[in-house]
């Protein structure tokens, strides 16, 4: 593949991949409007983002082995269309109830978005072609982080927090569109004779039994699921407990999503000199570490917004080695079903990172010790199953390059 379709590819998948985060991230900036306007509790507005990562996760589990079944364009076609139609739903709630349940609705739609596109990248490539693919891939991924909460703010003091639902439904009628113009099947039908509903089962079993393939898939889940309470606590920690505005936030939010970004674009240079086994294991443990000085500085009573802006924005950098890398190596050996592989690491690592912020959830106080317990816990463990997963594996650098 040319340089130049390497990367119109990687801009297609990582502009489907970011549709699902954009309704995250724009509307981050509203959680305490939202609250304020449906009366309900910052608890209860966080389960409209908790929600949304269930389904996101849950609904992989779905769209995996049907594209390995159909082919990669038809499922990417009903999840956008149902992510627009539960998008409007969403701008016309009138409770938290409502909110909820069609938040959970609209994050089945943007699990196509989710588990497809890294389908394709195995489809096309291994190695370190795929980690390349994955970084730029990665790298339209992570603008929504940096652009949608300074776009939320915007549409939030033009139209308030529904106009945030309505401008991402129409980011996914721009998304059908491009489905339909540049995004090629990569699911030849030779390859589909023998998929079926049993063999997405059996495959399943495969997976569940594979271990290092677990591993790898919890590694980058831990990573994300200090991400997540960080997601879903830091808007009432910046804005309410440092007195950011929302725009100031986005400004904040912004910083630790560029150092991911900046970071994330070194993982098939560095795979290929180091290996990818190495850089896993260096990128989550310095992780670990920042977050347990973090840790330190509040429980000894620290409250400085600098030294957490400034200690996430170092994690997040590392994190921006681990996730990328670990899905490549996940999927590695198991290109046949690398559909249904792809769609077990989203639903595996949604699940955790939800169940991280239900749980930071019930002790959210508006304060920010709780949401960093949360998020050193999640980097320790991360370090913890890289080494224990990790432990014998090596690979020289030039035989990683070889497999692409």
């Amino acid at each position: 593949m040319q340089s130049s379709g390497f990367f119109k590819m990687a801009l297609v998948l990582g502009l489907l991949s970011a549709i699902g985060p954009f309704a995250i991230d724009m509307y981050l900036p509203a959680l305490p409007e939202i609250g304020a306007s449906l009366g309900a509790s910052v608890g209860a507005v966080q389960w409209s983002l908790t929600a949304f990562f269930l389904s996101l996760g849950a609904g992989q589990l779905l769209y995996g082995p049907v594209s390995d079944m159909v082919g990669r364009k038809p499922p990417m076609y009903f999840g956008l269309a149902l992510f627009t139609l539960a998008s409007v739903g969403c701008a016309l709630a009138t409770d938290i109830e409502t909110l909820v349940a069609l938040r959970f609705v609209q994050g089945l739609g943007a699990a196509a978005g989710m588990a497809i596109p890294r389908a394709v990248v195995r489809d096309l490539h291994t190695g370190t072609d795929a980690a390349r693919l994955m970084s730029l891939l990665m790298l339209v991924f992570s603008v929504s982080p940096i652009l949608a909460p300074l776009a939320g703010s915007g549409v939030i003091a033009l139209a308030g927090w529904r106009g945030v639902f309505w401008a991402v439904a129409g980011a996914a009628v721009a998304g059908l569109a491009l489905v339909y113009a540049s995004l090629g099947e990569t699911r030849p039908a030779a390859e589909r004779v023998e998929s079926s509903l049993g063999g997405a089962l059996g495959a399943y079993g495969l997976l569940l039994r594979d271990w290092h393939y677990l591993g790898l898939v919890f590694i980058g889940g831990c990573a994300m699921a200090g991400f997540f309470v960080y997601l879903a606590g830091s808007p009432f920690v910046l804005i309410n407990h440092y007195g950011l505005t929302p725009t100031q936030y986005s400004l904040a939010f912004s910083v630790n999503a560029a150092a991911f970004i900046g970071t994330s674009q070194f993982t098939a240079a560095l795979g290929e000199r180091f290996g990818l086994v190495r850089l896993v294991k260096v990128a989550a443990t310095g992780s670990g570490m920042v977050m347990v000085a973090m840790l330190g500085y509040y429980l000894l009573g620290g409250d400085q917004l600098a030294v957490l802006i400034g200690l996430y924005f170092v994690a997040s950098a590392l994190m921006g080695l681990v996730i990328p890398t670990t899905s490549v190596l996940a999927l590695e050996k198991h290109g046949a079903i690398a559909g249904t592989a792809s769609a077990l690491l989203g639903t595996l690592q949604m699940l955790t990172g939800a169940a991280a912020m239900g749980i930071v959830g019930l002790f959210a106080n508006g304060k920010p010790l709780p949401m960093v317990v949360g998020m050193a816990t999640g980097a320790l463990v991360g370090v913890a199953l890289a080494w224990i997963t990790l432990a014998g594996h090596s690979d020289h650098p030039h035989v990683v390059a070889a497999k692409a």
